[in-house]
Formats: structure tokens, C-alpha cells, sequence
């Protein structure tokens, strides 16, 4: 028996956007630094934690294990990504980039999320939170704060 009450329709599969991007630039330094280290296999984890002079510090790490079960997995320029589920809210939308200049190279982070951000842009504090009662909300924590015989850096976010 054929029904001719029923109507037969494709699923339409929408394309998820990956939560942040990854630079070509940065992605060919973080294949190099990973050979270097004979870590072909390896991922990248991006994640945020708690610290930092600016209340939120970003992290980068290979990930070798495979993740975890609630992390996001994508690819970006061949590199297998893995973002936390805690991190994505503060990531979403994030750029990172590798920035090479006379005065030193490093992985630059455009957030977003950011209200503002640490001088050397290692720390963040997200938007939606009041206003930083210290250079914090500047950006001039790094200059301001600390000395050189403290914690591991002049400001206490480790830039310098």
C-alpha cells in the first residue's frame, strides 16, 4: 500500500560556524612548534582560567589524550581544535593570530567578550562585569601594579 498523504523531505543540514578563528599565520606556528616537539598528533586546546591581573587569563595547550567528552572539536587549517564547554561562553567569537615584530613574536587574542584587557592582552575581564577599580580596565595593569622582586612578572599577569 503507498500513502499518498505523506510527503517525503530532506533533512537541511546547516553548516555550524566555528566558535573562534585561527589565523593561517598562526596555525603554521603552532604546526611548527608541535614538530619541534615530535607532537604531529596532537591538538590544540584553547581555554580560559581564572587569574590574571584582569580576572580571566587565556591558555593554549597541545591536547594529546583526545579531549573530553562535553569539548568542542573543529579544524582550522588542519589543526584539530578543542574548546571546554565553560570557555566557549568567554571564546565565542574569539581571533587568534601569531604576530612576529622586531620587538618579539607571539599569539595574539582578539576577544570579543572582552570588556578590557590586560596591556600584554595575556588576561581579560569579560564584558557584562563592572568597571575594574585598578589600570586593569585600561589595560595598564602590567605597568602598574607589582614589582620586579614579586610575583613572576612586574605586573603579576607573567608578560614580563
Amino acid at each position: 500500500m503507498i500513502r499518498e498523504d505523506l510527503s517525503l523531505q530532506t533533512p537541511v543540514l546547516h553548516a555550524i560556524a566555528a566558535p573562534i578563528t585561527i589565523t593561517q599565520t598562526a596555525a603554521a606556528k603552532l604546526r611548527e612548534v608541535m614538530q619541534s616537539k615530535k607532537l604531529d598528533d596532537a591538538g590544540l586546546r584553547v581555554f580560559v582560567s581564572g587569574g590574571g591581573c584582569s580576572g580571566l587569563q587565556y591558555g593554549m595547550a597541545f591536547e594529546t589524550q583526545g579531549g573530553e567528552a562535553d569539548d568542542m572539536v573543529f579544524e582550522a587549517h588542519g589543526l584539530q581544535v578543542y574548546l571546554d564547554a565553560i570557555s566557549l561562553p568567554y571564546l565565542q567569537g574569539a581571533n587568534i593570530d601569531y604576530v612576529d615584530s622586531l620587538m618579539g613574536g607571539g599569539f595574539k587574542i582578539e576577544n570579543p567578550n572582552a570588556q578590557s584587557s590586560c596591556g600584554c592582552g595575556s588576561s581579560f575581564k569579560p564584558a557584562g562585569e563592572g568597571a575594574a577599580a585598578s589600570g586593569a580596565a585600561q589595560g595598564g595593569c602590567c605597568s602598574s601594579q607589582g614589582s620586579a622582586e614579586g610575583s613572576k612578572a612586574a605586573g603579576g599577569c607573567g608578560c614580563h
